[in-house]
């Protein structure tokens, strides 16, 4: 529970139709094993301790006091487990037999929940032996539990752990109750259910459960009814499901056994509400139910992935990456044709994302029915530029087709240390710095010379560190890469060297990939490459984690660094990551002011550090609270 995370299950245990005892035993051997396993939030079907498919025998007193036993029973024995148990049984109240949710913590039934929506149609006959569920909250027979559908509850020692229930049908109905549960507070929804198989009705029922976890940015924990009901007119398959905002976390396929589980993460939930201001505010009058459980770290099998701004599976990939490529593209045309200018400037060095930013221009031009030589591709050598990127920069250029030029800076750098008395042999910022803006300067009034304008390279990954030079690389008229993180820029260049037919582009496309990601700005040795960017800021895999959990999820440094830790064990340290983390938020911090004032660019994915879009902060900000925060954490 540490975290926000939460382990639920969904089970359909072994049953026999109108066997109250024998329920009762498999529901309680169910409880136990998941107990063992850390589920902190456990899902049974709609009406299993009785079965769903008894028919007429629902009005059999019998029947009926068999399974108010039954929970009861059931009830006493979750005494001194840490786990919510929501079980399906029918309830009389008021004279009417209610199809219900029984919510059991701790040896007590904490509340009981009716179904609301009640199908009379087809081979679904609910109306037959049970009545509607009721708005306002009762207590329940000759028990003061509370008894009603506006019932939400809540964890005293884990403010995100906040459920509420809806039966079956209530999902597959134009206005569902879990609407109105969300819109009270709840970040889980938990569906009792007995949907029978039939051709396709799976693949259906995980989009109504998918697309409802969407819409409400809630967890959604769907419990079937399985193989032990009675196959008179109908089989049941056991088809559970558990998703996150619009993902599926975990699924028991049909006739597969029954059981799923998966950890949510209710603070990504909850920051996602706070995030979304057209997400009605608390609404609705509910009675609140509140319970105790210890707050221990959940054990966690979803894994969080290395990369996530770029998909796992090979197929999503493809189509990611087609589709990233076409959105610079597109932006680029629009601007290509909104200014009406004659040509494209793009700094060239035979690093990662100048090559990327050539890519795009290539098929912007493509795009608005321009000739590649209205792209004006220039390699700038100085310093510390050697001769593998520029002969890729050169080798790239005539391949796709576009004018290439060549400025030597290195003369012009030097009489500039030489007018601001800076020694030439003292390789600090100044020497640095000199040669990033001497080279933007070139671009710029090149473009005035020939009535084009300058496209940017620099990717988000360098916008997050503020690894680049005010006014030099990051000054630009439009930025195709300021929305890509350096992770993605990376396969962006592999995807387009596997995509090509030509055989020398896709040679200096791969050499570029395996060339150490470097500004040159510093004298190379006889080695080649000195001034490596990931031995200096970090590793950029490591930043683009960081930068997603910070940015896109809002979590606190702790969890991220926990995170981080399970992602890249065998790969880095506790320690190392620790101490990239610390200087990812020094970094973050430190250097606002300069994408307080980037230029325009397309945003690619749900991570952007735009100042006039997603990201709005303050340049003086100060970093102590995260900072503080991750000095009393232990790597």
């Amino acid at each position: 529970m540490k975290d926000g995370f939460i382990k639920a299950a969904a089970v359909s245990p072994e049953l026999r139709v109108a066997d109250c005892g024998f329920n009762c035993e498999k529901i309680c051997e169910a409880i136990s094993v998941a107990s063992e396993q850390g589920v902190k939030l456990l899902v049974f079907p709609e009406l299993c301790v009785t079965g769903y498919t008894c028919g007429d025998l629902f009005l059999q007193k019998s029947l009926i006091d068999g399974a108010e036993n039954a929970i009861s029973r059931i009830a006493a024995h979750t005494t001194g487990m840490e786990m919510i148990s929501v079980i399906g049984v029918p309830i009389m109240h008021g004279g009417k037999l209610y199809n219900c949710a029984a919510v059991v913590r701790d040896g007590k039934v904490l509340g009981i929940v009716p179904k609301t929506n009640l199908p009379g149609y087809g081979e679904f006959q609910d109306p037959r032996w049970f009545v509607s569920g009721i708005g306002k909250t009762e207590q329940c027979c000759h028990r003061e539990i509370p008894f009603g559908v506006n019932l939400i509850f809540k964890c005293r020692q884990m403010p995100e752990f906040v459920f509420a229930v809806e039966i079956c049908e209530d999902l597959w109905v134009p206005s569902q109750p879990s609407v109105a549960h969300a819109e009270a507070g709840a970040l889980l929804i938990v569906n009792l259910s007995a949907s029978s198989e039939t051709v396709s009705k799976a693949e259906y029922r995980k989009s109504l459960v998918r697309g409802q976890s969407s819409r409400l940015v809630c967890g959604y924990v769907y419990a079937n009814a399985g193989t032990g009901e009675s196959t008179t007119d109908l089989v049941f398959g056991g088809h559970n499901i558990i998703a996150e905002n619009g993902m599926v976390l975990s699924e028991s396929l049909p006739f597969a056994g029954g059981y799923c589980s998966a950890e949510f993460d209710l603070q990504a939930l909850e920051y996602e509400r706070r995030k979304l201001t057209t997400f009605p505010a608390s609404g609705g009058v509910y009675t609140e139910i509140y319970f105790d459980m210890e707050c221990k770290e959940t054990s966690l099998t979803r894994k969080p992935a290395r990369l996530p701004f770029v998909p796992e599976d090979d197929a999503v990939r493809a189509e990611r990456f087609g589709l990233v490529l076409t959105i610079q593209a597109y932006g680029l045309k629009k601007r290509l044709e909104h200014t009406g200018v004659k040509k494209l400037l793009i700094g060239v060095s035979g690093g990662l994302d100048s090559t990327l930013a050539l890519l795009a221009a290539a098929r912007a031009t493509d795009l608005a029915g321009r000739p590649r030589t209205d792209i004006i591709a220039v390699t700038m050598p100085a310093f510390g530029t050697t001769e593998r990127t520029r002969g890729n920069a050169e080798k790239m250029c005539r391949q796709l087709g576009t004018e290439l030029r060549t400025v030597d800076i290195s003369d012009t750098v030097e009489q500039h240390f030489a007018d601001i008395g800076h020694d030439l042999n003292r390789h600090d910022v100044t020497y640095e710095n000199a040669q990033a803006r001497e080279r933007t300067q070139v671009l710029m009034d090149m473009a005035n010379q020939v009535g084009g304008f300058v496209v940017g390279t620099g990717d988000l990954s360098e916008l997050a560190l503020g690894f680049a030079t005010y006014n030099g690389d990051h000054m630009s008229m439009y930025g195709v890469n300021g929305g890509i993180p350096k992770t993605l820029v990376r396969h962006l260049i592999h995807f387009a060297a596997e995509d090509t037919d030509d055989a020398l582009l896709r040679e200096a496309l791969y050499d570029v990939l395996d060339t150490p990601v470097s500004p040159e700005l510093l004298p190379p040795n006889e080695d080649g490459i000195t001034q490596k960017t990931e031995e200096i800021v970090g590793p950029y895999e490591l930043h683009d984690f960081f930068l997603y959990y910070v940015v896109r999820w809002g979590f606190a440094p702790s969890k991220i660094l926990r995170l981080a830790k399970i992602a890249f064990e065998g790969s880095y340290g506790g320690e190392e990551i620790l101490k990239w983390l610390k200087n990812f938020y020094r970094r973050f911090f430190a250097q606002q002011f300069k994408r307080s004032c980037l230029p325009d660019g397309p945003k690619i994915g749900s991570v952007s550090l735009s100042p006039r879009g997603d990201w709005r902060m303050p340049s003086d900000a100060a970093a102590a609270l995260w900072l503080d925060e991750l000095d009393a954490m232990n790597p």
